[in-house]
């Protein structure tokens, strides 16, 4: 005659595996607990795969005639556009640094946009030092230069490519065809795309910027602040100024 056994040695098993921290029944089997009734599933048919989702690109943002119908006609127009033109950023005019140069220089210098720091002069502070000493060691005088920026503000990690289906790109070209510069020496990659180079050129395939029937030789580099951070770039550009101007080391 089996044994039987007490309620009580039931429920102290069950009290023992609870305070073990097994509160669960497990199997080996795997359930799927999703699943339909089979009687169910059959009556509605085979299931259907959910169509995929329609996503639509964004359109793109409308190109802005950032000249206007009056564009500038010289040099001092374009400054008071530059300090002015409400279409130029969204913050407004207050911040904006001018360029500074006399019209026909002997050299134009371009970068993406000012320094940090930078209010009444372009280019016043740790890169505009280097660029000091940098055209020292050109036999550029700095009375011959033209100092220009794309960006009327300071404007870190500016995507060129964006800024110029934004029409920076024409503000950029009636800015060079006013300052009529011998040469460009333009600092940066992202200003490439700005002055119409196509992004899957190496930089250095850049040597003319073309405007309206004119071409002006133009020397692409890194920006100045890679210049800074990097001492071999210095060598490099050192040896490609030499070759562009047609100097010896």
């Amino acid at each position: 005659m089996a044994e039987r056994i007490h309620p009580r040695e039931i429920i102290a098993a069950f009290d023992w595996w609870r305070d073990a921290g097994v509160d669960c029944d497990f199997g080996d089997d795997v359930t799927d607990w999703l699943a339909e009734p089979p009687a169910q599933a059959a009556a509605e048919g085979p299931a259907r795969k959910p169509a995929a989702p329609v996503v639509s690109e964004p359109a793109p943002s409308p190109k802005i005639d950032l000249l206007g119908s009056n564009p500038p006609a010289d040099l001092a127009a374009f400054r008071e556009f530059w300090l002015s033109e409400p279409a130029l950023d969204a913050v407004g005019p207050r911040g904006r640094v001018p360029p500074r140069g006399e019209t026909g220089a002997r050299l134009m210098v371009l970068v993406m946009d000012p320094e940090a720091g930078d209010a009444d002069s372009l280019l016043s502070q740790a890169q505009g030092r280097l660029l000091s000493r940098m055209l020292a060691a050109m036999e550029v005088p700095e009375s011959e230069v033209y100092f220009a920026s794309a960006l009327p503000r300071h404007m870190p990690m500016a995507d060129g490519a964006a800024l110029a289906a934004q029409g920076f790109h024409e503000v950029l070209q009636r800015h060079i065809a006013l300052a009529a510069p011998q040469r460009i020496l333009a600092f940066g990659g992202n200003i490439l795309p700005l002055l119409g180079h196509n992004a899957a050129q190496d930089s250095a395939a850049l040597e003319f910027f073309n405007h309206e029937g004119s071409r002006v030789p133009l020397l692409a580099s890194e920006g100045l602040d890679s210049l800074m951070a990097m001492p071999r770039l210095k060598a490099r550009f050192w040896r490609r100024w030499l070759d562009w101007t047609g100097k010896q080391a």
